[in-house]
């Protein structure tokens, strides 16, 4: 059962589930808040003179017990049947703020919990990465954009991937490889339709450039890996990006193996129908069995929207790790 509870600024709470519809819950790994969108019937709504809702308001939203949604509304609107729509969005749309920072030998939990900080923001757990980021300055950007360009560095020099999102209401850092979904989607388990794609277009880079401009010596040094066999099928798809002027050759190095494994490969995304189970969001790791494209492996959720309308159905975008 579907609980939508919505939670005034002056405290009084009201449960909405009875008169709320066409609800759903979209999660995104990179970039963008969870968010929830709902209408209620507005003869519900006035059956009690004292109901009110306004932006700002907590919308927090339970499945069967199970912990799904907290956020705040961020937009209201009625139609001409008097129909609200409510959509919320969880606290990652604070760091859509920009501001200015200057870390220095920092894990990408240190960013997150001093960007929280700084912004009233409530933190929950954060996996330690394993590896310390020696500089980050970044000038009038994005909140979000400066967590996931450290989260991103991490992830070249760490080899491993980790998903930051608002765990109800707690701003997470988890690593990916411990947040996997128990069951499988695919053939006989759930799947109702399928879109696959393989590209080398948004992704893919087969001679990787890394250069670091010497003070003391005036010049830029070039450190560059590359793949012969691959550039003979594709072309040349060359990445090029400055480094940490602080960084030793041995951690270029070391940064130049850990890029070439994650983008000298073709890139595979999977977009799948399904039949809705709350516990999928982005960034979770998610058993993927479809005999006919050969796939039996767990993928990155990249995107995953849950509709209820009657039914509860999901539409999934997944990425090949």
């Amino acid at each position: 059962m579907l609980e939508v509870v919505v939670v005034n600024k002056n405290g009084r709470v009201w449960d909405v589930s009875t008169i709320s519809g066409k609800l759903s819950w979209t999660t995104t790994r990179v970039g963008k808040p969870a968010s929830i969108e709902f209408t209620m019937i507005s003869s519900g709504v006035y059956q009690d003179p004292s109901f009110s809702i306004a932006n700002g308001d907590v919308v927090r939203v339970r499945m069967n017990e199970v912990n799904v949604f907290y956020g705040y509304v961020f937009k209201l609107k009625q139609n001409q049947d008097g129909e609200i729509s409510v959509t919320a969005y969880d606290q990652i749309r604070y760091l859509l703020n920009k501001d200015t920072y200057v870390f220095k030998d920092v894990e990408t939990g240190d960013v997150i919990k001093q960007i929280a900080a700084d912004f009233k923001l409530k933190v929950g757990t954060i996996d330690s990465t394993g590896y310390r980021i020696p500089s980050l300055v970044r000038d009038g950007q994005t909140l979000i954009d400066i967590i996931e360009e450290a989260n991103t560095k991490t992830i070249s020099n760490a080899g491993q991937f980790f998903v930051f999102f608002d765990d109800f209401g707690a701003l997470s850092l988890r690593r990916v490889s411990q947040f996997l979904a128990g069951f499988y989607v695919g053939d006989g388990s759930l799947l109702t339709g399928f879109d696959y794609a393989e590209d080398i277009d948004s992704d893919t880079y087969n001679q990787i450039k890394l250069y670091k401009d010497n003070k003391e010596t005036g010049k830029r040094e070039i450190y560059q890996a590359q793949d012969s066999v691959n550039i003979a099928k594709w072309g040349v798809l060359q990445l090029y990006q400055s480094v940490d002027e602080n960084m030793n050759a041995a951690q270029i190095n070391q940064m130049l193996t850990q890029l070439a494994s994650l983008k000298n490969r073709e890139q595979r995304s999977l977009k799948l129908e399904a039949i809705g189970d709350i516990s999928v969001r982005a960034g979770m790791y998610l058993p993927i069995m479809i005999q006919a494209l050969g796939i039996n492996q767990p993928m990155l959720v990249d995107e995953v929207k849950h509709s209820f309308d009657g039914e509860h159905t999901m539409s999934i975008t997944l990425k090949v790790i």
